[in-house]
């Protein structure tokens, strides 16, 4: 008998050891749904860090940017998650401020952003600038800049809720950054142009080239899936004489990541060039580090904003909630 629970007992122990081994072969990376889909970049990082590591690289997805917080924020110390991919500079003073992401710890990395970068915790992966997309077959001349595009009748536009979307954050902080106190005003000019309000990017792009909308948030990058997947120019990036607001989008590690070497690897992997080769054509933004060749020439055709415009992270983290308000307040009369 006492045998019979000595070996119970030991292979009850066995079995503990091996998932441990398994849990410490496994990199769990939280990010947004169109990351990880199939014509994402998700599958072809998945694929070539596996085979760096010989470990398991596990993707779990939620709508948008502004969601990967929020799940954090819902799951306090108890996420599974390792890597947070796809907060951006709008978020990174408060995903500080939280106390769920510890420092990289990488010092030697090679990242080329505007503006230059230095940040302990998050690291970049991509960068793009917003703008208002267009069909070419619905709009013959579309607006150039912002104040034509509150004022002007081009039909209606799909954008993201700045609450879950990053994009959708964004275009408030675009417009807070043109018009300051008078963004509310600006607000209800552009209630009249919205379509509809979804949660995260991919549901209003879908909206869009399914002729739902003739028009859509989304990069001045954008239209380069269309010309180079698509061959096809219909769709373009109208050019805003104002600027166009710049997002860098970022990975970190959380406090529980800093436990799995794992995750420190990753973040380096990141920027090397088997990540950053597969971003422009897959995430269809800008590489945030070297790759390997260059860029298709028909990002050379794309709307190039001479000066970014972008509020610093902690301005963002001590007005959000106050900015939103007023965002849902000016859209809902």
């Amino acid at each position: 008998m006492h045998r019979l629970l000595i070996c119970l007992l030991s292979a009850t122990a066995l079995v503990g050891l091996s998932r441990a081994a398994l849990a410490e072969g496994t990199l769990t990376v939280y990010t947004y749904e169109s990351f990880t889909a199939e014509w994402g970049p998700g599958p072809q990082v998945e694929k070539a860090f596996e085979a760096e590591c010989g470990c398991d690289l596990e993707f779990v997805s939620v709508a948008d940017g502004v969601a990967l917080l929020n799940r954090l924020r819902l799951e306090g110390g108890r996420t599974d998650a390792d890597i947070v991919l796809g907060l951006d500079t709008n978020l990174t003073a408060e995903a500080k401020d939280s106390g769920f992401f510890a420092p990289h710890g990488l010092s030697d990395v090679s990242v080329d952003v505007p503006g230059g970068w230095s940040d302990e915790f998050f690291l970049p992966f991509d960068y793009g600038y917003f703008a208002v997309i267009y069909d070419t077959q619905a709009i013959d001349t579309p607006p150039d800049s912002m104040e034509a595009f509150l004022n002007g009748d081009y039909g209606k536009i799909a954008i993201q809720d700045p609450r879950t979307s990053t994009p959708g954050l964004g275009l408030m902080l675009w417009i807070k950054t043109l018009y300051g106190d008078d963004a509310p005003a600006a607000y209800e000019k552009l209630k009249d142009r919205v379509l509809t309000v979804t949660p995260g990017w991919s549901e209003s792009y879908g909206l869009f080239t399914a002729g739902e909308a003739p028009m859509v948030f989304s990069y001045t990058t954008s239209p380069a899936y269309h010309m180079i997947a698509e061959d096809t120019d219909r769709y373009q990036a109208a050019a805003f004489s104002e600027g166009h607001y710049m997002q860098i989008e970022v990975a970190g590690m959380t406090t529980k990541g800093a436990d799995n070497p794992l995750a420190a690897q990753f973040l380096a992997f990141m920027l090397s060039p088997a990540f950053q080769d597969v971003i422009p054509e897959t995430n269809w933004m800008l590489p945030a580090a070297p790759t390997s060749e260059p860029l298709d020439p028909v990002f050379g055709k794309l709307v190039q904003p001479a000066e970014p415009l972008l509020f610093a992270p902690e301005a963002v983290a001590e007005n959000r909630k106050a900015w939103v308000d007023e965002w849902l307040q000016a859209m809902s009369r």
